[in-house]
């Protein structure tokens, strides 16, 4: 259940049961959210997951980063793309994730549930995730050539050789619970970015010159 706190943050009340978790999807009104220096990707719109433990500089670009290190925030930032925050309750380890259409095709989300698993042994059944506001299914409008892409996740669709339109939440919700995530642990339901302008950049509303939302979870100290 996502809802809306006097930050103007949304919160998962999934996630609130953790009380050594801090996480939230900001919106345009969130102002100095998250506090601190958060770790920041250089997103490119790759298949990519780095871990931020020990130092937070990143190697290089990547759209997805892990750690379970204590203190840390990994943050992605959005404006219509999808923002992914996963938690493994019983190891105490996270994950942020941006997944964009390019990113859904290469499946960032589950590779991000591999890199969990390589990483600190995460089982797929212990994670929790959200997938918080990006945009809807019904506004996100494609041409063939990107929804064709989209058919080993939507294969009971006839209409993916034309322009067309196209769920990323529920792309990367199909692809989560095909990595091993239990439907019941993945949360979705968050507003669209492209519906509620008022409160959210959309790339989509603005000619593709938005501003961005953060998003951001960390392990507290």
């Amino acid at each position: 259940m996502f809802y809306k706190d006097a930050q103007q943050v949304y919160r998962v009340q999934e996630l609130e049961r953790y009380g050594w978790l801090e996480h939230g999807f900001g919106t345009r009104l969130s102002e100095g959210w998250p506090g601190g220096s958060p770790v920041r990707l250089q997103q490119v719109h790759s298949a990519i997951c780095l871990c931020a433990d020990g130092s937070a500089d990143l190697p290089g670009p990547a759209d997805a980063v892990i750690s379970n290190t204590r203190g840390r925030t990994l943050s992605v930032r959005t404006a219509d793309c999808i923002p992914i925050l996963m938690v493994d309750e019983r190891l105490r380890a996270i994950a942020a994730v941006h997944a964009g259409w390019r990113g859904t095709v290469q499946q960032i989300a589950a590779r991000a549930v591999e890199a969990l698993a390589a990483r600190y042994s995460s089982r797929p059944e212990d994670l929790v995730v959200a997938i918080g506001p990006g945009i809807c299914g019904k506004c996100y409008t494609v041409g063939a050539p990107v929804a064709v892409q989209f058919q080993a996740w939507f294969p009971e669709r006839t209409d993916l050789d034309r322009a067309t339109t196209i769920d990323l939440t529920d792309a990367n919700r199909r692809q989560l619970v095909a990595a091993g995530v239990p439907e019941g642990r993945i949360c979705t339901g968050a507003p669209c970015t492209c519906c509620q302008n008022e409160e959210f950049y959309s790339h989509r509303r603005s000619g593709g010159k938005p501003g961005r939302m953060i998003s951001a979870i960390g392990i507290l100290p």
